[in-house]
């Protein structure tokens, strides 16, 4: 799915086309949208598809004129088994800057995006790369953040029931958590 975003007097609103200025947001794209995209911007269609690799790592290239950032973001999923197990991963996401365009590129719909596309980022600026980069990062941060205190409560809590009761629920579940934690450390 690809969509444009454009900010006019500090509001956020979908475009119906290209031009500069215009942040193209790209979630779980098919490859014919990749080749478009690479084709109409002159963007390197590795550089789209690097971000839709699950075990792609963090990293940072520029060559003419143009700056790729990958970077890990949590998400977080309630697992189908009868405990309903909180499983915290990482995604990769890429984040494309050009002199006349931002892309963003995801393998599914996160937090961080839904919250800049619906306008829930303060001073989100699609045209100032920079800082729609930066605003990016904080919010990526943040959200570790979040999560990391939902793991440190539901461990603590999940502890003390341990301690009351020996069951598999609860080592199960702190199997989980531990788990969560070594995809938060690796990513970040």
């Amino acid at each position: 799915m690809m969509k444009y975003f454009m900010t006019d007097n500090q509001v956020i609103h979908e475009e119906e086309k290209l031009h500069d200025g215009v942040w193209v947001r790209m979630i779980s794209p098919t490859q014919e949208e990749c080749e478009e995209i690479a084709d109409v911007l002159n963007v390197d269609i590795d550089d789209i598809k690097a971000a839709l690799d699950e075990e792609e790592s963090s990293r940072i290239e520029s060559e003419e004129g143009q700056t790729l950032v990958i970077v890990d973001y949590p998400s977080a999923e309630e697992q189908a088994d009868e405990n309903k197990t909180l499983l915290y991963t990482t995604l990769p996401m890429g984040i494309i800057s050009t002199p006349d365009y931002v892309i963003t590129v995801c393998i599914e719909e996160n937090l961080t995006i839904s919250d800049m596309a619906e306008g829930r980022v303060k001073g989100l600026q699609t045209a100032m790369k920079t800082r729609f980069l930066l605003l990016t990062l904080l919010r990526i941060a943040q959200r570790f953040l979040v999560y990391l205190k939902q793991i440190d409560k539901i461990s603590s809590s999940t502890e003390q029931r341990l301690h009351l009761s020996m069951r598999n629920k609860e080592l199960i579940q702190l199997l989980g958590l531990s788990k969560s934690l070594v995809y938060f450390s690796s990513s970040l």
